[in-house]
């Protein structure tokens, strides 16, 4: 039966599994999302489908990657990706010849592979860092394998793909000078503390079933987590209206900057 005591117990067994913890998601859209796995699967509650997934360790992998909505390809939104390369990298390494950079919420590391891929071509003499973070066990380890689909790589130019990538049957496999670039770390966002001292900080397509109060605790660690000068990217449908309130001033849409003073 899938009422609110279902759905309590169901969180709680979650939480104490994952510590992905639902009360900071947005309950009517998480209920639906996973009453249609209820539906699919022939089971009568919540319950009875945690209980059946964790019972294989693969279900179960499955289930937590489509609970955390895990859709990524390289260089997603390739116009904003642009404006990375022309515009924000090049104001940050004039403050700062050697980056600190986090991906937050890495998915199958498309994105900071992305990052690798442009820091070695605009400064190819210089190791920065970059941190790629999720909370998905199973995730980071296929984005540690780096071997990818022609579809996650479809926004990618043909001379890049053939420069980074090496085929391995149908897909791609990124080359190990670009592994080597990333520092591949599981992390809770709505939990852990954040490092800080970052120059820019990538958050896209991660804040989508967050409730507005866990969204706004979100930007408001980032902005302590960032250099003064620091910024912040979200995803193209995550406009941070508040963003003045937070703190921030905006570089331009979609990149929201830490004052310098």
């Amino acid at each position: 039966m899938m009422d609110e005591k279902d759905w309590v117990e169901f969180k709680r067994k979650l939480k104490a599994k994952t510590e992905i913890d639902l009360d900071l998601y947005k309950e009517p859209q998480m209920k639906r999302r996973i009453g249609n796995l209820v539906t699919r699967a022939n089971m009568n509650s919540y319950v009875e489908y945690f209980d059946n997934a964790a019972k294989d360790k693969d279900d179960f992998a499955a289930f937590i990657e489509y609970l955390t909505i895990n859709v990524s390809e390289f260089f997603r939104t390739p116009e904003k990706f642009g404006k990375l390369e022309t515009d924000v990298i090049p104001d940050l390494l004039k403050r700062s010849p050697k980056l600190n950079i986090w991906s937050a919420g890495c998915s199958i590391g498309a994105e900071p592979y992305s990052l690798a891929i442009i820091m070695k071509e605009m400064t190819p003499n210089t190791r920065h860092r970059i941190l790629a973070s999720d909370l998905d066990i199973e995730i980071l380890a296929k984005a540690k394998r780096g071997v990818y689909t022609k579809d996650e790589i479809k926004a990618m130019k043909p001379e890049r793909l053939a420069k980074y990538f090496k085929p391995e049957g149908d897909k791609y496999a990124v080359s190990q000078d670009i592994k080597n670039c990333i520092e591949f770390k599981r992390h809770n966002l709505l939990k852990d503390p954040f490092e800080n001292g970052f120059d820019l900080i990538l958050c896209r397509n991660v804040v989508i079933y967050f409730t507005e109060e866990a969204k706004d605790q979100l930007y408001a660690n980032f902005f302590k987590a960032l250099k003064p000068g620091g910024i912040l990217f979200v995803g193209a449908t995550e406009a941070i209206l508040n963003f003045r309130k937070l703190g921030y001033t905006s570089f331009q849409p979609f990149f929201y900057q830490k004052p310098l003073t």
